[in-house]
């Protein structure tokens, strides 16, 4: 018998019996999502809190819950220690508290949902699952910053990449969508939300993605800035007589599309509308937004010699149509075509591509929630 659950244990010493019924906990920098999944990873219960004080409502929800056999918490950054899902205890717990610095708006949280699902289900067993492993195997030119080896070393700089459970789930629906193995795909998923990057996956693994030490590299977000020249930020220091605080506040909270059409928040659909009525900054927004993106999947493909498919999740990605439209059609020259009718009525999961298109274009439902459940069934065995 399983010492937590109860449940008999097979003879390679997994659960057996009855199906496992995951509780996914998706704890965001203000929101919080707890979805409990059965054995076909169907949705048996669900709450969304947008503002979430890091108190209150799980116990409300977890009490009124069927079976939870294990329980899967999203986790941002699991540094170069955590590669894959591991079982959470103490030890883990106080690691992952050790690397609040490198994701100080995102680990906080995860940690407040773990102590709040320990304290309401004493006894289950709980995995992290993070955003980072998918990447943990990059090609080490992919991964590296030409920087001082001393520094490298010292820090344990380099490119750990995020929305790895997105892009692997992406990845792997594409395939099953398209009916071919994933090990014979050169995949690029586009996680496009208020939090945006982009991944090259070849053979069902990561080799190179857009955001890197910290989610700021890569596309231009709702309010994060991407990728900017360093130099400009020292400068900024030296001549503009910033503060680290006052650089970082405005890298994260007031870049992006927020500070490029003047729009609080950044929301792509604010934008488009203000664009629409005229606003000479929205539009500005709207061609920044999409110049770096093409030029972000283009990169993406020559990292893995070609493309076969280009994948749209997240919520703009899932919803903007006009978005995918004008970014494959900037990219035409890869072998992309979308139909404007497919495009335009789409159902995720649904592939619009043209009939005739060389490499093929999905929108898939981000799913991270299925990714967690596997991985949390995984660590238990």
């Amino acid at each position: 018998m399983n010492e937590v659950t109860g449940r008999p244990v097979n003879e390679a010493g997994g659960l057996a019996g009855p199906p496992v019924n995951v509780l996914v906990v998706n704890t965001g920098s203000s929101s919080l999502k707890m979805r409990l999944l059965g054995s076909a990873d169907e949705v048996l219960a669900e709450a969304h809190i947008e503002r979430w004080d890091g108190t209150g409502h799980v116990k409300e929800f977890v009490g009124g819950l069927p079976r939870v056999d294990v329980v899967g918490h999203r986790v941002v950054h699991g540094g170069s220690f955590f590669t894959g899902p591991v079982v959470l205890d103490s030890a883990v717990r106080d690691r992952l508290a050790e690397l609040t610095d490198l994701a100080p708006l995102h680990q906080p949280r995860a940690l407040a949902g773990i102590d709040a699902v320990r304290a309401a289900l004493p006894g289950v067993p709980a995995v992290a699952c993070f955003d980072t492993a998918f990447h943990a195997g990059l090609p080490d030119f992919a991964a590296t910053y030409a920087l001082p080896a001393a520094w490298r070393r010292q820090w344990d700089l380099r490119r750990y990449g995020f929305h790895g459970l997105s892009h692997a789930y992406a990845a792997r629906r594409a395939a099953a969508l398209l009916g071919r193995p994933l090990a014979s795909l050169r995949v690029v998923t586009c996680h496009l939300g208020a939090g945006a990057s982009l991944c090259a996956v070849a053979g069902g693994r990561s080799v190179d993605t857009t955001m890197g030490f910290t989610p700021l590299e890569g596309l231009v977000m709702a309010t994060r800035s991407g990728s900017v020249d360093p130099g400009l930020l020292v400068w900024l220091q030296r001549h503009g007589k910033l503060s680290v605080d006052e650089l970082d506040d405005a890298l994260v909270h007031h870049s992006g599309l927020a500070g490029l059409a003047e729009l609080p928040g950044g929301d792509l659909r604010d934008v488009h509308s203000a664009a629409d009525s005229g606003s000479a900054p929205a539009a500005l927004a709207l061609d920044v937004y999409g110049h770096r993106l093409r030029a972000h999947i283009a990169a993406m493909t020559a990292a893995m010699n070609g493309l076969d498919v280009l994948v749209f999740t997240g919520g703009a990605g899932e919803h903007d149509s006009l978005l995918r439209a004008d970014t494959t059609a900037g990219l035409s020259y890869l072998g992309l075509a979308v139909d404007p009718a497919r495009n335009r009525d789409c159902h995720p999961d649904a592939d619009i591509s043209t009939a005739g298109a060389p490499v093929r274009t999905l929108v898939i439902t981000a799913r991270e929630d299925i990714e967690i459940a596997a991985q949390a069934r995984s660590a238990l065995g």
